[in-house]
């Protein structure tokens, strides 16, 4: 029987869950298959889904007691974890995110290097994986600098300190003290609750050895709304606390403006015959760095996935850069609606 030890501390899983039925039972296994020795528990905070994931969930708790649900109230993402943080019992808390599928030797890992530094909060690798020639393409996306700019949660690093982390094994304790997540942030609640960690004494922590297997997106619909609301919820952080986001997040609206230019000039410009026809470089350059970046895919992943990558790699960048200059000039109701502003 597994039991708390000072060595093994008990272990808390935390998930917000909706609409996840094509992955679920994958991410509920992969944590009852942890070989981590201490006891642990799975937390899972429940949305209002409409796909069959709780009845999926239902049959996994009566086969294993270790699972067990909470209601949701708030459906978002933030407000499912400190809800399900709220109702764990242990010293150690591990978020998961039910696109994620840990290999058996995460937790173990992740606490052990808990308690050898002292961090706050441990995070590895996020290793994007498809099984569709679309969702290889968007893998290969998330792990290079072409894609996600090469932050080493998504393309690996050196140990050490870190600004954030990938999902999270955190210290229970320090949670609570800085108040657990932002619940008026739907996207990037992990960077804002990592900054005020690190902004009371704390640290977060990065490692190679750990590495999670993500699912991305299925549909190129779902892709364009992913990211668009991701970039503009990172325009809004970018604008709260603009001496703690660096150039790196201003490269992708960047872009988007310079090709969106670039194209409404040039195009003056070649109906009046004038020297703007040249700000036509500007997205032909654009266009030219996705094929070069596209070359190594269809080397690994073959001609389909490479054509998708040539479509799914401009949704990214466009989709987060739209995004941002959203949520950065507050023009987007997504934002209104979740901080009351």
């Amino acid at each position: 029987m597994p039991r708390e030890t000072a060595e093994y501390p008990g272990v808390s899983y935390v998930m917000p869950v909706l609409n996840e039925v094509e992955h679920i039972e994958a991410a509920i296994l992969s944590l009852t298959g942890q070989d981590y020795p201490g006891e642990c528990e799975i937390v899972l905070a429940l949305g209002p889904s409409v796909d069959g994931t709780n009845r999926v969930i239902e049959e996994m708790a009566k086969a294993d007691p270790r699972i067990r649900s909470i209601e949701n109230e708030l459906g978002s993402t933030p407000g499912g974890l400190n809800a399900a943080i709220r109702a764990s019992h242990f010293p150690i808390v591990v978020r998961v995110d039910a696109h994620s599928v840990l290999p058996p030797n995460y937790t173990r890992i992740a606490v052990e290097t808990l308690l050898r530094t002292g961090a706050d909060n441990v995070g590895g690798i996020m290793k994007a994986e498809g099984v569709t020639p679309f969702e290889r393409a968007v893998a290969h996306a998330y792990g290079s600098k072409a894609g996600l700019g090469g932050t080493p949660h998504h393309v690996g690093g050196k140990e050490g300190p870190a600004e954030t982390a990938y999902l999270g094994t955190f210290q229970r304790h320090r949670l609570l003290e800085v108040g657990l997540f932002d619940e008026g942030i739907k996207r990037g609640q992990d960077w804002e609750l990592n900054r005020r960690l690190r902004a009371t004494g704390g640290t977060v922590w990065f490692t190679p050895d750990l590495e999670v297997v993500y699912r991305p997106r299925s549909s190129l619909v779902k892709l364009i709304r992913q990211f668009v609301a991701t970039g503009i919820w990172r325009g809004e952080l970018a604008r709260r606390f603009p001496s703690e986001n660096g150039l790196r997040y201003f490269v992708p609206p960047l872009a988007v403006i310079g090709v969106v230019l670039g194209l409404v000039l040039g195009t003056i410009g070649a109906i009046a015959g004038t020297w703007l026809v040249f700000a036509y470089l500007v997205p032909a350059l654009y266009a030219l760095f996705v094929v070069v970046a596209t070359i190594p895919v269809l080397g690994s992943e073959g001609i389909r996935a490479a054509l998708w990558h040539l479509v799914a790699l401009p949704c990214i960048h466009f989709g987060w850069g739209a995004g941002f200059v959203l949520g950065y000039f507050k023009l987007s109701r997504n934002i209104t609606a979740h901080t009351g502003r």
